[in-house]
């Protein structure tokens, strides 16, 4: 049909299409929860595009017919996806993380910025704890939960950082008021900035309704204003006061910008993130140093030349950006893992072959633990060659053998032998590590 002559009624679906179209992002990407007025006004939208849609008069005509219901089906499809990114589970659980922060600053960080004591060692263990919660929630490669973690954390990291600085970072201070008069106006602005302070941490916990961002950077552009226009006659060591104390502004209107410029970037996609980049390639080459190892014929011949690049892959994990960012820290420790895990598997099978080439007589209980470790050295190998989830069978015949061979060391009575007793020390070690490196692989955790 040529667009001049086509149907109105066809027209006006396209045009209801094309503006349910020109939301599809908003709601792929939509981070929040269902009582957000983000989420309330997408669904207004896209619930007026259903009314809009079943208005249109089809006279029966089953290519408009068709036509609408294609229409209808599109937008119900973008309303079910908000509903659900809303309502995930996951998203649910970061919520519940933030909420316990939420209690932490209240109970611990608020008070103390009205006067009250020092930062107790549990808030800073508390925090960390839901730090390192949240880089472990999973997200399936969603967009949208991805955000919410991403903005989650960014909050709560700069809370951490805001209270570290504080703690760490002690101005010049406060200088005698007798030294120059302007010295009082710095004194006075000083302590302006440590309200603004707590205030901008319970603003970005989300537990001050009273406060607003933009209300606050007004304040603390004021005070930069204030700061500006004092006289400071050339003394070096005002000047250098003023100096800090402007600086503490600039940090704090930093974090005030928090928000929008997890929006307006793609920083919670750390799949293009250069540490993450770096992180990758390390990994890529370990799995091929690793496959060389369990195919070949002859893997003694590998395991210098492998150990010795290992190595220095983690010399180049050391040198990776954390960025402060948890999830990039997260990243790193598990690759460095995956390499050192390798580097056991080598260092075991040399010492197995080492034994056989120099056989010698020896206690009983020591020959028990290396027939174990033997045995580990076998059963390591499957697990580096492991990839599955947790229900796999495969996962649950390997961690029943790494059990028993607990409980073989176990067993293994060291009869007095300090040797023996180390070296089952040791192998109760290993065990438990290559237990805990197959928990790893199969967590299913991403970045």
């Amino acid at each position: 049909m040529e667009m001049g002559n086509q149907h109105p009624s066809i027209s006006r679906l396209q045009e209801i299409q094309k503006e349910v179209k020109s939301i599809e992002q908003q709601v792929i990407g939509f981070s929040g929860l269902s009582d957000d007025k983000d989420y309330k006004k997408l669904e207004r939208i896209l619930t007026k595009q259903l009314f809009e849609i079943d208005s249109v008069d089809t006279e029966g005509k089953g290519d408009i017919q068709q036509a609408r219901k294609r229409a209808a089906q599109e937008t119900e499809r973008l309303l079910k996806d908000l509903e659900q990114n809303a309502n995930h589970p996951h998203r649910i659980e970061i919520e519940n993380i933030f909420k316990e922060a939420q209690s932490l600053v209240k109970e611990k960080i608020v008070p103390f910025y009205s006067g009250g004591n020092c930062v107790t060692d549990e808030f800073e263990e508390g925090i960390q704890d839901v730090i390192l919660r949240l880089t472990h929630v999973k997200t399936g490669g969603k967009i949208s939960l991805r955000k919410a973690r991403y903005h989650t954390l960014t909050k709560i990291c700069a809370v951490q950082e805001i209270i570290e600085d504080c703690m760490k970072k002690q101005p010049s201070l406060p200088l005698s008021e007798d030294a120059h008069p302007s010295v009082a106006k710095i004194n006075s602005v000083m302590c302006e900035v440590n309200k603004a302070r707590g205030t901008l941490i319970a603003l970005l916990m989300g537990v001050n309704s009273n406060e607003t961002c933009r209300h606050l950077s007004c304040v603390l552009s004021g005070l930069m204003a204030d700061l500006d226009a004092l006289d400071v006659c050339g003394r070096t060591e005002i000047r250098n006061y003023r100096k800090e104390v402007v600086e503490d502004i600039n940090q704090l209107l930093k974090y005030l910008d928090l928000e929008e410029e997890a929006d307006t970037t793609r920083a919670f996609d750390l799949g293009q993130n250069h540490s993450i980049l770096k992180i990758e390639k390390v990994l890529k080459r370990m799995r091929e140093i690793k496959h060389e190892l369990l195919r070949a014929q002859n893997p003694s011949e590998l395991y210098l030349s492998s150990k010795t690049e290992l190595q220095a892959l983690i010399g180049q994990l050391d040198e990776v950006s954390l960025e402060k960012n948890p999830c990039i820290r997260e990243a790193r420790r598990r690759a460095v893992i995956e390499v050192q895990t390798l580097i056991t598997y080598i260092d075991l099978k040399e010492a197995l072959e080492k034994r056989k080439v120099f056989a010698c007589e020896e206690h009983p209980s020591h020959k028990a633990v290396w027939n174990v470790l033997g045995n580990l050295s076998e059963i390591q190998g499957e697990v580096l060659s492991f990839d599955g989830s947790r229900n796999d069978k495969n996962y649950i015949r390997l961690e029943e053998l790494l059990t028993k061979q607990l409980l073989a060391l176990d067993a293994v009575d060291p009869q007095g032998e300090e040797k023996c007793k180390a070296a089952r020390k040791q192998a109760v070690k290993l065990a438990q590590n290559i237990l805990s490196y197959l928990d790893l692989k199969s967590d299913e955790w991403e970045y």
